[in-house]
């Protein structure tokens, strides 16, 4: 969720310095775009994956203090609830059988972090929100001890100036209340990073935000929350809603919120950046020595931490980031929007299908984007996430088509064209998108898989509650058994 920080209080002046620094900051950034090479060369990609913690009852165990400390791995990281921990793989090249090698790195870190995690009484379950999450774990006692992010809610809050409201309406109703941000735990995803030129970035990053609705329906894994049955990918609308800093006043003035799916096609990376300072306020106003004129202008690689810092606190679906590497600065687009799972070889097959569809629709000669508005993109991604496989979307020269169809008529050739073009072995990206394929040909993925297993156990028990719970423990055996969702029974049948 971000860098660490310490545990302050904000005066105005730190917002006045931090204002003038973050835009001091921007200008070198434009500065850098034209002085310094950000080539990639061969691209590398990355993930991250956020779990939750259960107990041997299937309800969130509040542990990560004591399963990091078992699993005993830098590459396993606290997250924004005590329920939750997160694994970040280091980047690799895609190319050649690049995706199976991260495959297998995911697969035998879970599987080792599992067996430690399991000696203090916590499972590791990849799910974009545990379906026996209940208001009791709604509360500031299950926010991690790291100051970061107490420090964050309280500013959200206060910003605010109200307690967040979470109103989702789907199959059933959700309306409550809380006066800290860790609904926003319950938000449990798949980060992918991918390494881009900026001369391509535009591209690539329109590619993503085109594709956008398509990724969420076919990856959807969230369809409970608190009891209720609500979207197929309800993880969109709460994470929204959980971390806006926007009163229904401000909300009807126009203001963005810090979640934000954009609003616009962009031309260069430095649009996004420039927005996200023209538009949002600071969250974390915190100042560092660093001067990163002095710094280029010696020869060096200025940090830019108060633009980093800032663009981490506005959450893009398909966020730009600027980082350094090896003593080379670069830039990655991080692709949020997808959930946790359900098995290592779904999330390696949504991830197969983003780089390969990104990698062929940047580079056509006429432009999706130039050819569907961004607002129909949008519409997209939220009826997507609202229906899940059973959503109808529009593309260019199809018009309003099922997901499922366009995915296996149109979209699996482009991301198997791309697969080639970024070097990724036949067999391999064969492999992980014939996954893809056989959830649209079943209409099976995770939501689908929960909501069948959930409807068996309520019928045997009629108590909501526990059909919860047994389903969040049927799920954690199938994740953990490996094979992708598409081939999972329903308890029952």
């Amino acid at each position: 969720m971000g860098q660490d920080v310490d545990d302050r209080e904000f005066t105005g002046e730190d917002r006045t310095r931090y204002r003038a620094k973050v835009r001091r900051c921007l200008d070198v950034f434009a500065r850098m775009l034209t002085e310094r090479d950000f080539s990639v060369g061969r691209p590398q990609v990355g993930i991250e994956i956020e779990f939750n913690l259960v107990d041997e009852h299937g309800d969130p165990a509040m542990k990560n203090v004591e399963a990091l400390a078992a699993i005993a791995d830098d590459d396993f990281q606290t997250e924004l609830g005590l329920f939750n921990i997160e694994i970040n793989i280091p980047p690799s090249r895609i190319a050649g059988d690049g995706l199976a090698r991260l495959e297998s790195t995911v697969r035998a870190d879970l599987n080792e972090a599992q067996a430690k995690a399991g000696q203090v009484g916590a499972g590791l379950v990849m799910i974009g929100i545990l379906p026996s999450i209940r208001e009791q774990h709604f509360n500031r006692g299950v926010i991690s001890a790291n100051p970061r992010y107490h420090l964050l809610s309280d500013q959200i809050v206060a910003a605010r100036g109200e307690d967040i409201e979470i109103v989702i309406d789907g199959v059933d109703r959700l309306a409550t209340t809380s006066d800290t941000i860790i609904p926003e735990a319950a938000c449990t995803s798949t980060q992918l990073h991918l390494q881009v030129d900026p001369e391509d970035f535009a591209a690539t990053w329109n590619a993503a935000q085109a594709i956008a609705g398509v990724q969420t329906a076919v990856g959807a894994n969230s369809p409970f929350l608190l009891g209720r049955q609500l979207w197929h990918e309800t993880r969109i609308p709460l994470f929204q809603q959980a971390t806006d800093t926007r009163s229904d006043e401000l909300k009807s003035q126009g203001v963005r919120p810090r979640v934000f799916f954009g609003e616009r096609w962009i031309t260069s990376v430095f649009d996004l950046f420039e927005e996200n300072v023209r538009y949002f306020p600071a969250l974390l106003p915190i100042v560092d020595d660093e001067d990163p004129v002095d710094v280029l202008e010696a020869g060096g690689l200025p940090t830019l931490g108060e633009l980093r810092l800032h663009n981490g606190t506005v959450y893009r679906w398909n966020r730009p980031i600027y980082d350094i590497a090896d003593g080379r600065p670069h830039l990655r687009i991080e692709n949020r929007l997808l959930p946790a799972g359900p098995t290592v070889v779904d999330t390696m097959a949504n991830a197969a299908l983003f780089y390969g569809l990104v990698k062929t629709l940047s580079a056509g000669e006429r432009p999706v984007w130039s050819q569907l508005s961004f607002g129909a993109a949008e519409e997209n991604f939220h009826h997507a996430a609202r229906s899940g496989l059973g959503a109808d979307v529009y593309w260019p020269g199809v018009g309003t088509v099922s997901v499922g169809e366009l995915t296996l008529r149109h979209l699996l050739p482009l991301a198997a064209a791309g697969l080639d073009e970024l070097g990724v072995d036949a067999d391999v990206g064969g492999r992980l998108l014939d996954i893809i394929e056989q959830r649209c040909v079943t209409g099976r993925n995770g939501a689908t898989w929960q909501i069948a297993e959930f409807d068996h156990h309520l019928r045997v028990s009629g108590d909501r509650t526990a059909a919860m719970r047994a389903t969040t423990l049927a799920y954690e055996s199938l994740m953990h058994g490996g094979e992708p969702v598409h081939t999972w029974a329903v308890s029952g049948r």
